[in-house]
């Protein structure tokens, strides 16, 4: 028998709003049982947010350092930085070099004795702020040579109109279908008998979908010796 060719099933939100009522033992009727799964879907984003790394949301930026100045806002929609490093020569082919940069805490940060001490940036001390993260470099630029390259986190774009799709690997479809029927079985108190068999599903599909969205480079591990 001939298959249809294609790979490109994809699900607007309406069509996951709906798959979830029914999973949740319910049809959906009306436009607030739309607008509510909405709401919880969006909730939800933010859970996975907060569970670890999502590798789809994973992008790079710049910031462009200016003599003097150590403090610098990233964008709104940035959860965290995961790598950074400071680059010389941008865009010059035959010079451009990237070096790592390492991260510090706030306490070694405010131990720094002399904050204003000028050079080749090598610590980034960056606050989680409500509004957008902000990041703070030292030693203080002393050129406008460098520039702060970026490996950062963002966050799951919001649910949107219900002719929309999602902003998520397709991998993720079955465990935001099934988190989905949990978190509106935990608002219909007649949905209550539901609850223990939704909440499995959706863990084991979260597992499923998270190990499989992880980095699969290898990596070794070389311990290090001193002597005392």
């Amino acid at each position: 028998m001939a298959t249809s060719g294609t790979t490109a099933f994809d699900m607007n939100f309406t069509e996951v709003a709906e798959e979830a009522w029914e999973r949740a033992g319910r049809e959906m009727r009306s436009g607030y049982d739309l607008r509510t799964a909405r709401r919880s879907m969006n909730l939800l984003t933010i859970e996975w947010q907060n569970r670890g790394i999502n590798m789809w949301t994973i992008d790079s930026g710049t910031v462009s350092l200016t003599t003097g100045t150590s403090q610098y806002t990233l964008p709104a929609d940035t959860i965290d930085i995961l790598e950074q490093a400071i680059r010389t020569n941008a865009g010059v082919t035959a010079t451009q070099s990237d070096v790592s940069i390492s991260r510090i805490s706030v306490s070694t940060y405010s131990s720094i004795p002399n904050k204003l001490t000028q050079g080749k940036p090598i610590q980034i001390w960056v606050e989680r702020l409500q509004a957008a993260p902000r990041i703070n470099v030292w030693p203080v630029p002393d050129s406008n040579d460098y520039t702060l390259v970026y490996w950062r986190m963002r966050r799951v774009e919001d649910a949107g109109a219900g002719i929309q799709t999602h902003d998520m690997n397709f991998r993720f479809y079955p465990c935001l279908v099934a988190g989905l029927a949990y978190q509106i079985a935990l608002k219909v108190p007649e949905l209550e008998g539901r609850l223990p068999l939704l909440k499995a599903e959706y863990e084991a599909q979260f597992l499923l979908a998270s190990g499989e969205d992880r980095e699969k480079a290898s990596i070794r591990f070389v311990p290090r010796f001193s002597r005392i």
